[in-house]
């Protein structure tokens, strides 16, 4: 069964660039598809994970984006990718995180500090009107780019960890 839907799936009928042309890209450009609307106008107090909010917000889908709303109030959490756009770059690769007092590898902390300064968090969808989705669980400076949004699939997404490295007995409730 499972193949069977594999195979019926639109995507695989999308038309690609050419694999034997493919370079590996240099640059990689993105265009903002909204921006989000919340009580956090300085970062001073936002809260450090979405989880550790019940901060409220709206993102705001640019119209040429809005008709890809479509079924998306079916579900009751997203994904949301955004743009760090407050961050200089360059940026060190060894900080210290809220949690900790020590230097740690960028890689394995979430700051907003870093090479590509992408963030992602889970927020509830509490309602959506025309292009704009109302949300909960908002850690996100206000007016800061929205990159894409996607629907969270807890059969999917939803794994048990066996390890947490070295936030081990550190996780706790912090704003910035």
């Amino acid at each position: 069964m499972v193949e069977t839907l594999y195979f019926n799936m639109e995507i695989i009928n999308r038309e690609l660039n050419n694999f034997k042309k493919r370079k590996f890209p240099q640059n990689i450009c993105f265009k903002p598809i909204g921006i989000i609307h919340t009580p956090f106008k300085i970062l001073k107090g936002i809260p450090i994970q979405s989880s550790m909010s019940d901060s409220k917000g709206i993102i705001e889908i640019f119209p040429e984006y809005a008709s890809g709303l479509k079924d998306l109030s079916g579900f009751s959490h997203i994904y949301c990718l955004y743009f760090f756009d407050m961050v200089k770059l360059p940026v060190p690769l060894q900080s210290k995180p809220f949690l900790d007092n020590e230097k740690r590898g960028v890689f394995s902390i979430r700051t907003p500090f870093r090479p590509n300064p992408i963030g992602l968090s889970i927020l509830e969808i509490l309602k959506i009107e025309e292009n704009k989705i109302y949300v909960k669980n908002v850690d996100l400076l206000d007016k800061t780019p929205i990159l894409d949004i996607k629907p969270y699939v807890s059969k999917f997404d939803n794994i048990k960890t066996k390890e947490n490295g070295w936030l081990k007995g550190k996780i706790k409730r912090k704003v910035s």
